[in-house]
C-alpha cells in the first residue's frame, strides 16, 4: 500500500520530534559508598553469625544462594522457616548476619527467636 506524500510526512512528523531534546550523558560518575553493612545490624540472637555458626545450630541449610554481595541460608522444618542473610562488615571478611526473617508454613510472620528455638529442636 501506499500513501501520499503530505500523509506519510503527517504521520511521521510526530515522531520526529521525540528525540530532539534528548541530551546524552558524557560520564557517569558513580554514587557515594554507603556505610558497611555492619552499621545496619540490628541486635538479635543471630545477628553476627557466621555461615557456619548457622550450619552447626540448625543443620545443612534448605537454600544457600549467594549474589555479589549477600548471601542468604534457607533453614525450615514443618514449624517455620528461617531466611538469614549475611553480608560481609568489610572487604575481606566473612560475611555474617545483619537480618532474618522468620515465618510460618503457611507464610504469617512468626518470631525469629521462638523459630530458632524450633529449628534447634528438631
Amino acid at each position: 500500500m501506499k500513501f501520499p506524500p503530505f500523509l506519510t510526512v503527517a504521520l511521521f512528523a510526530p515522531l520526529a520530534a521525540c528525540g530532539g531534546g534528548v541530551v546524552p550523558q558524557t560520564g557517569y560518575t558513580p554514587p557515594p559508598a554507603g556505610p558497611p553493612a555492619s552499621a545496619f545490624m540490628k541486635q538479635g540472637p543471630l545477628m553476627g553469625s557466621d555461615a557456619g555458626a548457622l550450619t552447626r545450630m540448625f543443620g545443612q541449610p534448605r537454600l544457600d544462594i549467594r549474589e555479589t554481595t549477600v548471601r542468604k541460608l534457607q533453614f525450615g522444618n514443618g514449624r517455620c522457616v528461617l531466611d538469614a542473610y549475611l553480608y560481609a562488615p568489610a572487604r575481606g571478611k566473612e560475611p555474617v548476619v545483619t537480618h532474618v526473617d522468620a515465618r510460618s508454613p503457611a507464610g504469617a510472620d512468626v518470631d525469629p527467636l521462638s523459630c530458632a528455638s524450633a529449628l534447634q529442636a528438631k
